[in-house]
């Protein structure tokens, strides 16, 4: 399996070993546009693999914070108390970069940067730029994703 983000058209392909189209899913990538600097809240660019799978046998609209499950359950009721929060939900895949200086090691390291496919509520708008670098895609299509991919799957994110 492999997956590719393209930019340009918020959207994410997921291909089987032979290149063949598995499935498409809208995405939502960052609001600031594509960069690789830590602290720019832009997605980053390049070749990029699965470090970690996370959540799994959680609940659909689990709330993660730091990589945990904080026990709740994202409602729109607890999303208009806490404003503030960037909702990470169901499951997450961790990105960490392959191009040592353009996406791994030093300013740029998309690992350490937390870099995730992530769920999002089923209000945010995919198909265009929202998030602060992750890329958001709705719970229903990360968790048949998750289930698809493994560790170590390639992600090539292109503008």
């Amino acid at each position: 399996m492999k997956i590719i983000i393209h930019i340009p058209d918020q959207v994410m392909d997921l291909l089987d070993d032979s290149g063949k189209l598995v499935h498409q899913y809208a995405v939502s990538t960052g609001a600031n546009g594509v960069g690789e600097e830590n602290g720019s809240f832009c997605t980053p660019r390049g070749k990029h693999y699965i470090r970690a799978k996370i959540g799994s046998g959680q609940p659909e609209n689990s709330v993660f914070v730091k990589r945990r499950p904080t026990g709740e359950i994202y409602t729109p009721v607890l999303g208009a108390a806490h404003l503030q929060r960037d909702w990470i939900l169901t499951r997450i895949l961790w990105l960490c970069g392959k191009e040592s200086g353009y996406n791994r090691l030093g300013s740029c390291d998309t690992m350490r940067r937390y870099i995730y496919i992530h769920g999002t509520p089923e209000s945010t708008e995919l198909g265009k730029p929202g998030s602060h670098g992750c890329i958001r895609i709705g719970n229903a299509d990360l968790l048949e994703l998750f289930e698809l991919v493994t560790v170590g799957t390639a992600v090539d994110i292109l503008p």
